[in-house]
């Protein structure tokens, strides 16, 4: 991608290196359904396990996992094994995740096992996630 540049003065650059960038082959690809079929590959939960923490929560009485890469408008069904809708999230807004607080859509915490979680992108491609978590209970004791 870069290039080194012959026949340069050295000092004129402090003695560093110098390069050039090309960007001639670079491009934005649209209806595409073989790059469509990648980017749906891409999608994804993390952390996957989730074992009562993650890098995301900023307290004890948090639980965050993250499911990312997705695009500007999809739905999001997430599942227990036995077919039960857990929650569902209808994403409309050019941020590439969304955090899921281990909730059901009462706001109750979910039970630790797994989970299916179903993404479909309108227009293009769907995936189905599994998902494995164990959640910990509330430690109010450290408050």
């Amino acid at each position: 991608m870069g290039e080194n540049m012959s026949g340069w003065d050295a000092a004129q650059n402090n003695w560093d290196p110098y390069y050039t960038f090309k960007m001639d082959d670079i491009a934005v690809v649209t209806n595409d359904a073989a790059s469509a079929d990648s980017a749906c590959e891409l999608l994804n939960v993390v952390p996957n396990p989730y074992y009562a923490y993650s890098n995301y929560e900023q307290d004890k009485l948090d639980n965050i996992v993250k499911i990312t890469n997705l695009p500007h408008v999809c739905t999001i069904d997430i599942y227990t094994v036995n077919g039960m809708l857990v929650r569902k999230y209808k994403k409309d807004s050019p941020v590439t995740y969304i955090d899921w607080d281990l909730k059901n859509y009462a706001n109750i915490p979910i039970a630790s096992g797994v989970y299916l979680i179903h993404i479909k992108v309108e227009g293009g491609c769907e995936r189905v996630l599994k998902w494995f978590g164990v959640l910990r209970p509330p430690d109010l004791d450290t408050f």
